[in-house]
């Protein structure tokens, strides 16, 4: 299997040369981040959907379109409102009188990079119309079922401190997205860095620097990156402790009313092969596993009401597994 191994990492080395032409353009719009874009690039190379949830003001939307604007795809924003309905967005039959009959108007959903700006913000019957889109890669108008191009994505944004005007976002909704984002504030030398390069008269105009092709290559190479049986278990480890913690020896069973689904072990080992894939590697390594563990779980265990009296999250909880779980 080294043979294999070391034939993967030479192929991985050859063609995720690309990673670095993108994370260059992306830098000449973003300052710092580095968390956020190296998890979007995860997303875009395991072939899942980003969750962003960030105050306003910190580059989320911007990352987007840069990340977008930086491959050779199709990239449409959606501004989601109260009064969207799911046809503004999956597109919708139109009746035509001069011979009675319908045509279908497609929606900005046909496209390859979706923005879903302040998903969060669009009611429940918007949010649903994105599912059949988000996990079957296919829109049904009418009695006509299209399947979307490839690669096909949904980078969503949402605030966490506004409620009103919000529809938060049913678990069956969420589980669709590979990773959910936390994003923080820059620090201090990347702020004042970032006030030194913002012209707010001048944009920043970005070039494709990475086609569908190389993507979709990529993403093939991807699922060949080897995940050896100690790997495996650990993933699954991770994941089954979140369900039986007293069987990991965690005190926590009474502060989870729901623990990971198995989405989340095919996710955390898909993502993992992807980060090993930035890294230039052929196989995964367990601290591939952690650094995404935690975008892969926050949004996936439920915490019990006893959990939320005790001002513990799900966050808290992940990280209580990651220390607790053995590192093989």
């Amino acid at each position: 299997m080294n043979v294999s191994v070391d034939s993967i990492r030479r192929l991985v080395e050859k063609k995720s040369r690309f990673v670095e032409r993108l994370r260059q353009q992306i830098s000449r719009v973003i300052v710092g981040q580095q968390y956020m874009i190296d998890r979007l690039l995860v997303g875009v190379l395991a072939n899942g959907h980003v969750l962003i949830e960030g105050v306003p003001g910190l580059a989320k939307t911007t990352a987007v379109k840069a990340l977008a604007d930086s491959l050779a795809c199709g990239f449409r924003r959606i501004q989601f409102t109260p009064d969207l309905l799911p046809a503004d967005l999956i597109g919708t039959l139109v009746y035509n009188p001069k011979d009675s009959s319908f045509f279908t108007k497609k929606g900005p959903i046909f496209s390859n990079i979706i923005l879903a700006d302040e998903i969060n913000r669009a009611p429940a019957k918007v949010q649903s119309a994105l599912l059949e889109a988000m996990q079957e890669r296919q829109v049904t108008i009418g009695e006509s079922t299209y399947k979307l191009e490839e690669p096909f994505m949904v980078l969503a944004t949402q605030n966490p401190i506004e409620q009103e005007g919000t529809y938060p976002l049913p678990e069956a909704q969420v589980d669709r997205f590979m990773l959910k984002l936390k994003v923080s504030y820059p620090n201090k030398a990347e702020e004042r860095e970032i006030m030194d390069r913002v012209n707010l008269l001048h944009e920043q105009r970005l070039e494709p620097v990475v086609s569908k092709e190389e993507i979709l290559e990529a993403r093939e190479i991807v699922n060949q990156i080897y995940v050896d049986e100690k790997a495996k278990n650990y993933i699954v480890d991770i994941v089954q402790a979140t369900r039986y913690p007293d069987a990991y020896g965690l005190d926590m069973k009474h502060l989870i009313e729901y623990g990971a689904s198995p989405r989340a072990t095919i996710y955390l080992q898909q993502a993992a092969r992807a980060m090993a894939f930035l890294q230039g590697e052929g196989n995964v390594f367990p601290n591939d596993v952690k650094q995404v563990a935690m975008d892969i779980l926050r949004h996936r265990i439920i915490i019990t009401y006893e959990a939320e009296a005790e001002n513990i999250t799900s966050e808290d909880i992940v990280r209580r597994v990651l220390e607790t779980v053995p590192v093989p």
